[in-house]
């Protein structure tokens, strides 16, 4: 088996194409609903872009505290209970703050985990991913660019996005905090293909305060098989 395929299974991987949560699990009541996905590369693998201590405080300390969030939310609400990451993402709006802190952080760091590979596992756009780049984003230089731009613009903590929209066309987008497309009342919505991290713990022992310079290296490092696969797989959900 491949090391992109075992990876896909870790992650419970949904038609989306989306490495995101793993699916709860109903074998025992007392078994939390969801658990950090392992990195499948090691803490130094994404050097120089980023250094081995971000990567194992990142995984280890931040996101592991927002699974232990997550389900502490589920575990006080029955209502929730069975329902993966994206179902409790679409009715966010209808659920305490807690789950959203839960839920779109880890949801959103699964993403990104998966959104970078160690070197040889990096490949490049599919023709059908470039191609999609031209006819919405301007091609593929103008989509890094726009990018970085969102990514750098988003005040204070947050992700930046690419998306497939509900009319099938790619989308560059920013959140803050917490929040994702996928979300209920996400001002804009769509699959995503690809994340990055814009919370300073994501690159500040490397890059200090410097953004901009995070942002334009990150592209090294993009799993680009994985997000072919998220465009192909976004792209067959809406035929």
């Amino acid at each position: 088996m491949s090391p992109e395929m075992d990876r896909r299974q870790t992650f419970g991987v949904v038609a989306a194409g989306v490495a995101a949560a793993v699916l709860p699990s109903a074998a025992k009541a007392q078994t939390p609903a969801f658990t950090l996905p392992p990195l499948v590369y090691p803490h130094d693998a994404l050097l120089p872009v980023i250094d081995a201590e971000t990567m194992m405080l990142h995984h280890e300390k931040h996101h592991a505290a927002y699974v232990k969030v997550l389900n502490e939310a589920v575990a006080a609400r029955p209502d929730t209970q069975g329902l993966s990451v994206e179902a409790i993402m679409a009715r966010i709006s209808t659920l305490p703050e807690t789950f959203r802190q839960g839920a779109g952080q880890h949801y959103a760091h699964s993403l990104l985990w998966s959104s970078m590979a160690a070197a040889g596992q990096r490949s490049a756009p599919s023709p059908e991913l470039l191609a999609a780049m031209d006819r919405d984003l301007g091609g593929f230089d103008r989509m890094k660019a726009d990018f970085a731009k969102a990514g750098a613009k988003q005040f204070g903590s947050g992700w930046a996005w690419l998306i497939l929209t509900p009319g099938g066309k790619l989308a560059i987008t920013s959140t803050g905090n917490a929040d994702t497309p996928l979300m209920d009342d996400a001002k804009v919505k769509g699959a995503p293909l690809l994340v990055n991290d814009v919370w300073e713990h994501a690159y500040y022992l490397t890059h200090r305060n410097r953004r901009a310079t995070y942002l334009a290296q990150w592209w090294s490092v993009v799993n680009w098989g994985l997000t072919n696969e998220r465009y192909e797989e976004a792209v067959a959900k809406r035929a």
